[in-house]
């Protein structure tokens, strides 16, 4: 996979834009925390199918956001590669995505990734360690983001929510990624996904007391593992 255009997120910020202000109601706070210029990554917590459109429309600059190859077929996969979007491909370990995001944050721009990796309960319990491979090296800060209400208790992660539905989403403080004299590039990533996980845990929790918009309580990707075959 080539690195993306540029082009796209600029037109295809103002759909996203528009579902966020018009087609549901969603308050966003604290978007100067995502620096103007340079490299950055977004770290959002992931709960239903609207997170990454949203975010895409509401962070302040143009951004090009990691979605699952599934996502990538019929229209909506058209409009996705317009749009500027990267593809993951899970056959290879998400490798290819990874590198043109590399390419992304090396050209100064803005990537948003899920770390959780499925859509959940949104907590950040656990994370994967690609963004934290990206932030090394890619030298770009991370800035965690909590989005909520995209999915309620007991609807399906793939479920869109009634137009109007009130959503929040909070830009926390970005932090510095950097990997310390000496240490060894695996142990590295190891600390850089856990502060990161960590960072996005808590900025979860409290901006949903400050929303007053709960997460949903059920897992379903955890209870659709649970099942017997």
């Amino acid at each position: 996979m080539s690195v993306p255009s540029v082009w796209g997120p600029r037109w295809s910020r103002w759909v996203g834009r528009f579902l966020a202000r018009v087609v549901w109601n969603t308050q966003v706070t604290g978007r100067s925390n995502v620096p103007a210029t340079g490299p950055v990554l977004m770290a959002a917590n992931h709960t239903g199918v609207l997170d990454g459109p949203l975010l895409h429309g509401v962070v302040p600059r143009p951004s090009h956001v990691l979605v699952k190859e599934e996502m990538f077929w019929g229209p909506i996969g058209l409009l996705l590669r317009a749009a500027g979007q990267i593809s993951v491909n899970r056959d290879d370990g998400g490798r290819t995505a990874l590198t043109a995001a590399l390419g992304v944050l090396k050209r100064g721009g803005l990537v948003g990734v899920f770390p959780e990796g499925n859509r959940g309960r949104g907590d950040a319990t656990s994370a994967r360690a690609g963004i934290a491979w990206l932030a090394l090296n890619g030298h770009a800060s991370v800035v965690p983001v909590a989005v909520l209400g995209t999915r309620r208790t007991g609807e399906s992660v793939n479920k869109v929510p009634w137009p109007r539905r009130r959503l929040a989403i909070e830009f926390g403080e970005p932090l510095v990624i950097e990997r310390p004299p000496g240490m060894s590039g695996k142990l590295a990533i190891e600390r850089a996904n856990e502060a990161i996980r960590i960072a996005l845990a808590r900025l979860v929790d409290e901006a949903s007391a400050r929303s007053g918009i709960p997460l949903p309580t059920d897992d379903p990707q955890r209870e659709r593992s649970s099942k017997p075959d």
